[in-house]
């Protein structure tokens, strides 16, 4: 489909989905949005739902200011997936074991490795950057210089919520590796200490909704926010990346016969800002629950953890600002899934999936989410899918 224009204070509302089927709190905090007086861009995508202050699966774009809301709480939260060389066949008809050996291996939950992962002995790990990243981290706010040791101890490490790992099967049997993470509780502190700070500047104080505070170009508070906020995504980026380290070695011990090699990594921020240009200006983008899909750029789009994901090609857009959906989206909160759901309907919608089917995870469940399919449908001149893949293993916090 294309877009639908919805009017708004100070910009039409871009929305990839129809605006009906969009529930109560979300279209009104869209219309808060756009009251901003620096937005130039609202563009909505599918698998849209109510978040803090600035809603899930939502694309902002502001002249000269950026809002900590619209970016999220998990800075820099993505996802990663590469291609073994496996195939359906070499997989074993029990994969608890294998499940086992990486619950092992990545920490997922609250927990952290008990020391810093050594980056230099991951397999296939590219060090470029990442001395730099820690020699930076005597420059975030001092709010959160204390939890050095801790996030250097979470890297490498899954979190919870809807955070997963997963083992797939595409179309054509091959097995694939993907993760879902971003910059655990060292991201989470940075963003609620400037929401904060946003929230208390007095060029804030008129906005119709204090959680949408923005930071304004050429202030100490902006260039303090841009800082932290890079950091972070560049932190999210290597948790991915040592993840996917570590798991592409538990695949190798474990398939140590067939000998397992890997195709290029596919990585994607969906909570981030970026620096783009649009309609001769340039402007700060904010991606929250939402990806990156310019021209020939490879995204994915993951599904609920019983259903299945995809690969997908960004057909660059630019009435989305180059995006797409970062997934399918929730159709209900967690507290509401908690009560709609129980432990056997979690049985009964991941089978054939190896993973967590007691009530820990139920707010998880397929059921509350959108199907993966119509949000795909909806963004086709947003995306091309490249494979669809769905897993046999899932592992959640």
């Amino acid at each position: 489909m294309s877009y639908v224009e919805v009017p708004g204070a100070n910009v039409p509302i871009r929305m990839w989905t129809d605006p009906a089927s969009v529930e109560d709190g979300a279209m009104q905090q869209l219309r808060n949005v756009a009251t901003l007086p620096w937005i130039k861009g609202l563009a909505v995508m599918p698998d849209v739902h109510y978040g803090k202050g600035a809603t899930v699966g939502s694309v902002i774009a502001m002249k000269d200011a950026v809002c900590p809301a619209a970016v999220g709480v998990d800075i820099g939260c993505g996802m990663s997936a590469v291609k073994t060389s496996l195939t359906a066949n070499d997989l074993p008809g029990d994969l608890s074991k294998l499940r086992s050996k990486i619950e092992q291996a990545i920490p997922v939950g609250a927990g952290m490795h008990r020391e810093a992962v050594d980056p230099s002995r991951l397999y296939g790990f590219s060090l470029e950057g990442y001395e730099d990243l820690w020699e930076r981290f005597d420059y975030i706010a001092d709010a959160v210089k204390f939890r050095r040791d801790r996030a250097m101890r979470q890297s490498g490490t899954l979190g919870s919520g809807n955070h997963f790992w997963e083992l797939c099967v595409d179309m054509f049997d091959s097995v694939w590796i993907m993760l879902h993470s971003g910059s655990r509780n060292i991201g989470n502190e940075l963003a609620e200490h400037h929401m904060g700070v946003a929230r208390s500047l007095s060029h804030n104080q008129g906005l119709v909704d204090r959680d949408l505070a923005v930071f304004l170009a050429a202030t100490a508070e902006m260039q303090a926010y841009r800082n932290d906020l890079f950091w972070a995504q560049e932190y999210a980026k290597y948790n991915r990346a040592a993840m996917m380290s570590i798991s592409k070695e538990v695949i190798r011990k474990e398939f140590r016969k067939a000998k397992v090699s890997f195709g290029q990594e596919i990585s994607c921020h969906h909570n981030y800002v970026a620096e783009e240009r649009y309609d001769g200006m340039d402007l700060l983008v904010t991606r929250k629950g939402a990806i990156r899909a310019g021209s020939g750029d490879y995204g994915i789009i993951p599904g609920s953890m019983g259903t299945g994901s995809y690969i997908v090609k960004g057909l660059g857009n630019e009435k989305s600002f180059n995006s797409a959906s970062h997934g399918a989206g929730r159709k209900m909160s967690r507290t509401a899934a908690k009560k709609k759901f129980s432990a056997r309907d979690l049985v009964e919608q991941t089978k054939g999936v190896e993973c967590r089917k007691d009530s820990g995870v139920v707010d998880e469940i397929p059921g509350a989410y959108k199907s993966i399919e119509q949000v795909i449908d909806q963004q086709t001149d947003l995306v091309q899918v490249v494979a669809k893949l769905k897993q046999v293993i899932c592992i959640k916090g």
